[in-house]
C-alpha cells in the first residue's frame, strides 16, 4: 500500500510530485532545499549593495529541519531515517554542511551519500537532500 502527501505548511513542489511518499514500512522524502512556504530561502542574505551571501551551514541546517517535518507528517523523526543523499552545488562547502549535519546525526543515523552536482533548482541554492525512512505502521 502507498500514498502520497504534500503539505500545506510547507514550499509548494516545484512540479507534480508529493513531499513523502509511504511505501509499505518505508517512507520517502522528494528531494528537499532551504525554500520556505513564502519562497524565500534560509541562509540567503543580500546585501545593501546587492551582493549575495549564501550560508551553507544555515542552508543544510534548515533543509535537515524540513526533511524533520515532513517525515512528522507520517509519524517519523529524523532516527527513522535509513539514508539519505545530498547534493552540493560546490564541495568546497563540504566541512560547512559536515558540521551541521553532525549537529543532527552521529555514526548510528542514516547511511549517507553526497555528491557535487553543477547547480540545483534556483541559484541561491547551495544544498539538497533527499531522504528514505523506514517507519512500521502502527
Amino acid at each position: 500500500m502507498t500514498n502520497a502527501t504534500t503539505l500545506t505548511e510547507k514550499a509548494t513542489p516545484r512540479g507534480k510530485f508529493p513531499h513523502i511518499k509511504r511505501a509499505g514500512d518505508f517512507l520517502f522524502v522528494s528531494g528537499t532545499s532551504s525554500r520556505r512556504k513564502d519562497n524565500s530561502f534560509a541562509g540567503v542574505e543580500v546585501d545593501a549593495m546587492g551582493t549575495t551571501h549564501l550560508d551553507i551551514r544555515e542552508q543544510t541546517r534548515a533543509v535537515i529541519e524540513n526533511i524533520r517535518d515532513v517525515l512528522a507528517a507520517e509519524g517519523a523523526t529524523l532516527t527513522d531515517c535509513v539514508e539519505i543523499t545530498s547534493y552540493l552545488v560546490d564541495m568546497n562547502d563540504f566541512a560547512g554542511y559536515n558540521e551541521v549535519w553532525a549537529e543532527f546525526f552521529d555514526e548510528h543515523g542514516p547511511t549517507r551519500t553526497t555528491v557535487a552536482v553543477h547547480q540545483l533548482p534556483h541559484p541561491h541554492l547551495r544544498v539538497e537532500m533527499r531522504a528514505v525512512a523506514y517507519k512500521p505502521r502502527i
